[in-house]
C-alpha cells in the first residue's frame, strides 16, 4: 500500500526580466516543456505519438503522450501523465533580471525514472527562452526534495535516478484523525455521477467538494497512476472505501468559481483551465483517508491536473477549525 513518486526542484535564475500571466504558470511549463521535448526526442517526420509504431519504446510518447498499448485499467484510453508541475507561487509575478525562482515537478513513473529527460529539456529551454516572451534563464540545480538528493548541478548530472523516491504508506495510520481543512490552492473540478432513468451512471461536475466526492477522486487517481507506472493498483474495496467516505461531514465551505482560459499551440483553440478555489472544513472518522489526501497533495485531485489544476493542501492544525456552513 506504498505510493511512490519523485518529487523535484527545478532551480532557476532570470538573465531578462521573466512574466507569469496569472493562473497559468503551470500550464505555461507544462506546453513549453512538450513542445521542446517533442523536437529533442523525435524524428521530424514522426506522425504523432498517438499513431507512431515506436510509441511502446519513445520517451516523449511514455511521458507526455501516453496511451493504452495494451489492455489497461477501465476507461484509460488516454493515460494521465506521469507528472505534474507546481509553480503557483509564480502566477502573476514579474520577475527582474538576476531574480532567483524555481518551480516543483512530482514526478510518478517507478518503471522508468527518465528524470534526465525533464533536466536536459528544461537545460534547453533555458538556452532558448521561457515565459510568453521567451526570455533567457539559467537552469541552476535540480534537486530531489524528499529524499534530499542533487540531481543536476550546472555543471555536471546525475544520469541515474535518486536510489530512493518518497513513498507514501496509503495504510490506516494509529493515530486518529477527526477533522481536517483542504485548501483548494489552484482551481479545481471533481466530477460525480447522476443517476438517470436511462443512464444510472451520468458524469457530471460537481459544485460543492463534498468529502465522498473528493475522497474518490483521489483513490482513483492515486490507483491509476499506480497502476500504470507503479507496482500496480490499488488493494482495496473501492466501493467500501466511498462508502465509509458518505459519513464524512462537511462543516464549512468558503469556495469560489474562477474563470481562467488557455489557447492550444497545436489547435488554436480556448480552452477553460478554471474551477472553484478555497477552504473546506470536514469532520468525522477521517484516519483512513488522510494518507490517500497526504498523496493528493502530490498528484492533484480532479480534471486536468497536468495542466495545474487541483492542486490542494491538507492541514490539522485546529486554528482552521469552525462549525459554520457558508
Amino acid at each position: 500500500m506504498l505510493f511512490g513518486l519523485y518529487p523535484l526542484r527545478f532551480s532557476f535564475r532570470a538573465r531578462d526580466e521573466l512574466y507569469f500571466p496569472p493562473g497559468k504558470s503551470s500550464n505555461i511549463l507544462r506546453g513549453a516543456f512538450g513542445t521542446l521535448f517533442r523536437r529533442m526526442a523525435c524524428t521530424p517526420d514522426c506522425p504523432g505519438a498517438k499513431v507512431c509504431e515506436h510509441r511502446a519504446t519513445c520517451p516523449y510518447a511514455r511521458i507526455f503522450e501516453p496511451s493504452s498499448t495494451t489492455a489497461g485499467p477501465s476507461g484509460l484510453a488516454d493515460w494521465p501523465r506521469p507528472f505534474v508541475f507546481r509553480a503557483t507561487h509564480l502566477d502573476g509575478r514579474t520577475l527582474p533580471a538576476g531574480t532567483p525562482f524555481h518551480f516543483d515537478l512530482n514526478f510518478f513513473d517507478m518503471a522508468h525514472p527518465a528524470i534526465a529527460y525533464f533536466v536536459l529539456t528544461f537545460a534547453q529551454l533555458a538556452r532558448e527562452g521561457l515565459g510568453p516572451k521567451r526570455c533567457k534563464v539559467d537552469l541552476l540545480r535540480v534537486t530531489q526534495l524528499h529524499p534530499a538528493a542533487e540531481i543536476y548541478t550546472g555543471d555536471s548530472m546525475r544520469l541515474e535516478p535518486p536510489t530512493e523516491p518518497l513513498e507514501i504508506d496509503l495504510a490506516k495510520p494509529t493515530e486518529t484523525t477527526s477533522r481536517i481543512t483542504i485548501r483548494f490552492l489552484t482551481p479545481t473540478e471533481l466530477k460525480t455521477h447522476a443517476a438517470l432513468a436511462d443512464r444510472p451512471e451520468f458524469s457530471i461536475l460537481a459544485d460543492r467538494p463534498e468529502f465522498s466526492i473528493l475522497a474518490a477522486r483521489a483513490r482513483d487517481r492515486i490507483s491509476a497512476l499506480r497502476a500504470l507506472y507503479g507496482p500496480g493498483p490499488l488493494d482495496l474495496d473501492f466501493r467500501a472505501f466511498g462508502d465509509r467516505a458518505t459519513a464524512i461531514r462537511m462543516t464549512r465551505c468558503d469556495t469560489k468559481q474562477i474563470d481562467i482560459t488557455r489557447r492550444s499551440t497545436k489547435t488554436g483553440q480556448q480552452h477553460s483551465i478554471g474551477g472553484f478555489i478555497g477552504e473546506a472544513d470536514y469532520e468525522g472518522d477521517l484516519t483512513e483517508f488522510l494518507p490517500y489526501l497526504r498523496a493528493a497533495e502530490y498528484t492533484g485531485i480532479g480534471r486536468q491536473t497536468v495542466w495545474g489544476k487541483g492542486q490542494i493542501s491538507v492541514s490539522t492544525e485546529p486554528r482552521f477549525w469552525t462549525h459554520r456552513m457558508h
